[in-house]
């Protein structure tokens, strides 16, 4: 068999990253080639790599992120109140593992989501599963569920197993009934398994009003803020200062 069939082969297995790999290295001069040992080990890593890439990219299309961002775009400084050392911290997605929160907080166009969507980017080249929502669509979308006939748990069942969920614009919308329901079982059935990041422009000390339901809000916020990494932006709005 030739070289270009070989070629053809692996790709027709689908193993792009070997077959790239091998025909880069066909296309060297013969005195600049490595040994077959060398060889073979540089199509493997290159198959290796290829691969998880692939998956990462793949994790980074399904989790549909309001923005595509990534931990170095973020913008750290004192008077934004996030510093290196924070993002340093979350950039190991450590607490996903750990199955620990992340609250952030702050005005309309300080950089909430930006900032979750960077931390789930980061999570996704982690190999985690993640998932982003805005809550206002995601209850809409569970709503149009319940109308269709179907119970509102199957799109909460897509998130269940999730490493990691965002669930932006937390408070923007009040909650109905069906609403507050459908958060508990979202937050319960994460509690100290998956990790969840809610962004939202109300101070935590006003979730519980927001709720609207003592029993609810007790249960909900329990759950989520105890084992929380809180986050409070300042600062001017973001799109204000780019425009």
């Amino acid at each position: 068999m030739n070289n270009a069939s070989t070629i053809q082969q692996m790709r027709s297995l689908k193993l792009k990253g070997m077959a790239d790999c091998f025909e880069a290295i066909q296309e060297l001069p013969v005195h600049q080639r490595p040994t077959t040992d060398v060889a073979i080990a540089q199509i493997i890593d290159a198959e290796s790599l290829f691969r998880q890439h692939r998956k990462t990219h793949n994790a980074i299309y399904h989790a549909k992120f309001r923005y595509q961002a990534s931990m170095s775009d973020l913008l750290c400084n004192e008077a934004r109140n996030l510093n290196k050392e924070m993002i340093a911290q979350l950039s190991d997605c450590a607490f996903i593992d750990r199955g620990e929160n992340i609250i952030i907080t702050g005005a309309t166009g300080c950089g909430k989501s930006f900032l979750a969507s960077a931390i789930g980017h980061q999570a996704c080249t982690k190999g985690k599963k993640v998932a982003y929502y805005s809550l206002p669509k995601l209850f809409s979308k569970i709503k149009n569920d319940i109308l269709e006939g179907s119970s509102f748990t199957k799109e909460i069942d897509r998130l269940e197993h999730k490493n990691l969920i965002i669930l932006d614009d937390w408070g923007l919308t009040p909650l109905d009934s069906q609403s507050r329901l459908a958060l508990l079982q979202i937050i319960e059935d994460r509690h100290q398994k998956y990790s969840t990041i809610i962004t939202s422009q109300l101070p935590v000390n006003a979730w519980h009003q927001y709720i609207n339901d003592n029993t609810i809000a007790d249960a909900i916020l329990d759950r989520i803020i105890h084992q929380a990494i809180r986050i409070d932006l300042k600062g001017d709005s973001l799109r204000k200062i780019k425009k």
